[in-house]
């Protein structure tokens, strides 16, 4: 199975790279929709998404247009994307604007066939504003950053009354366990030693030196202030191109449930800051101490508080997270690329610029000026 000629994905810098996944066929395609009576019979085959970490297609049929999902079956089985698909139907219910899962015949949402999985999607409704643009950049301007925010406590919202428990370990689940534990580090150690591949990747680096220093750093008096926040089911992946919008500017479609689990809303606006508004891929290129967009944070927060209000221990558990909490993400690409995709390098990327790097930044002068101010935003009145 070949990709078309010309068909790159967004890497973990600036630069396009070759997938780790080949691209849908349209045979593929067409034999799959086979299988999702509802899809209707397959026209065209249109777009190839660039995100990386697994392939997926905009195709069009008799009955309108759909995206198509292919996961490697060491990333998603049905069973782990049937946990994403139960939360988005309960959004759903509870009137959030989300992409229709399509079901077979047989009911499930996701097949699988071979070394794959798949799920099918009708196309949302909203403007891909953010398409081409590579995942965890900034917004365009303030205020989309307060539209999402906005849509973000809407969703939280929404979620509310979703009881399942966290999700089974598996790769690219931005998890909750280390940080609200009372030893951070013997969390850490409880969440390697449940992945063997991360497990594999970091016995041959001191890896617990380098984290019990950011933990004491960084994670003080994080675990009680974390112990308030009543649990919830959250995306973990909030950043632009994961939205849909409409013309004036409002976020029309929330998508891309890969990352959700049980966890609670603080985690989740200090996750939307730490991927909108500090711009990561330009770390280490001369220009650290201006990476930052604090107004776009602070937008972010205002757009949720004009639907939720966030009381101040709120926004300080949110300042105090965000130096780590890329953490679990970051631990879980590390599992994915050493056990599935067999990329250390990439593995190697993500734990010494992506979990190190980005800490070490939020305890530099930049960063902690820009934790400052986040934190001396109140909620109007």
């Amino acid at each position: 199975m070949a990709s078309p000629a010309g068909h790159l994905v967004h890497g973990m810098g600036t630069a396009p790279e070759a997938p780790t996944w080949p691209a849908i066929t349209e045979a593929e395609a067409d034999a799959l929709l086979a299988l999702f009576p509802a899809a209707g019979r397959m026209e065209a085959l249109r777009w190839h998404s660039p995100r990386p970490f697994s392939a997926a297609a905009l195709i069009d049929t008799d009955r309108g247009a759909f995206v198509l999902k292919r996961h490697h079956r060491r990333v998603r089985l049905p069973e782990g994307l049937a946990e994403e698909h139960r939360f988005i139907a309960h959004l759903a219910a509870a009137g959030m604007p989300v992409p229709e899962t399509m079901r077979t015949a047989e009911g499930p949402g996701a097949v699988a066939a071979g070394e794959w999985t798949y799920e099918l999607h009708r196309k949302a409704p909203g403007a891909d504003l953010y398409r081409d643009r590579l995942s965890w950049t900034p917004f365009l301007s303030q205020p989309h950053a307060e539209a999402a925010g906005a849509a973000l406590a809407r969703l939280h919202g929404a979620a509310r009354g979703f009881a399942e428990p966290a999700r089974k370990p598996q790769p690219l689940v931005a998890s909750f366990t280390i940080l609200p534990a009372a030893d951070p580090l013997a969390a850490a150690e409880a969440y390697v030693a449940a992945r063997p591949a991360l497990a594999g990747y970091l016995a041959g680096r001191p890896w617990r030196r380098p984290l019990a220093r950011l933990f004491a750093a960084a994670a003080a008096g994080l675990a009680p202030r974390l112990a308030e926040q009543p649990a919830l089911w959250t995306h973990n992946d909030w950043h632009p191109s994961n939205l849909l919008w409409t013309p004036d500017g409002t976020v029309r479609t929330a998508f891309d449930f890969g990352l959700a689990d049980r966890g609670c809303a603080v985690h989740d606006i200090a996750t939307a800051i730490e991927r909108t508004a500090i711009d990561w891929l330009h770390l280490g290129h001369g220009a650290d101490d201006a990476l930052a967009d604090p107004q776009a944070a602070i937008a972010l927060l205002a757009g949720y508080a004009s639907v939720h209000p966030i009381d101040p221990r709120a926004v300080d558990a949110i300042v105090r997270l965000l130096p780590l909490v890329h953490l679990e993400f970051a631990l879980s690409e590390i599992d994915y690329f050493a056990g599935v995709a067999g990329r250390p390098d990439q593995a190697a990327l993500a734990w010494d610029t992506y979990l190190i790097g980005h800490a070490e930044w939020f305890l530099s002068a930049a960063g902690q000026d820009v934790l400052h101010r986040i934190g001396a935003w109140t909620q109007p009145r």
